[in-house]
């Protein structure tokens, strides 16, 4: 499975997009650090959104699509499944 997520750094905060074959190593390498200079600059830890594909090319196409997307609508895209902005990252299996 591939997942293309979004990260919060709070709610109606900082945004980050990203695509991965492991969300929970990804997660970990974010709030290690290692994951991405910009999550470790702007806090973006909270895990608010994540869609699963089976194929990397359909994730990757999806990353794409969403980084097009204006704030409004990514913002609209969170809050449809996750009106609080919770933290995900617990409810991953």
């Amino acid at each position: 499975m591939y997942y293309v997520y979004i990260l919060a750094s709070r709610r109606h905060g900082t945004l980050y997009l990203g695509v991965t074959n492991s969300v929970h190593k990804r997660l970990d390498e974010h709030k290690a650090g290692t994951g991405s200079l910009f999550v470790k600059r702007y806090g973006v830890h909270r895990l608010v959104h994540v869609e699963s594909y089976q194929r990397a090319e359909e994730a990757i196409t999806r990353e794409k699509q969403l980084k097009k997307w204006k704030r409004d609508w990514k913002i609209e895209l969170i809050e449809r499944d996750n009106p609080e902005w919770r933290d995900l990252s617990d409810l991953l299996v």
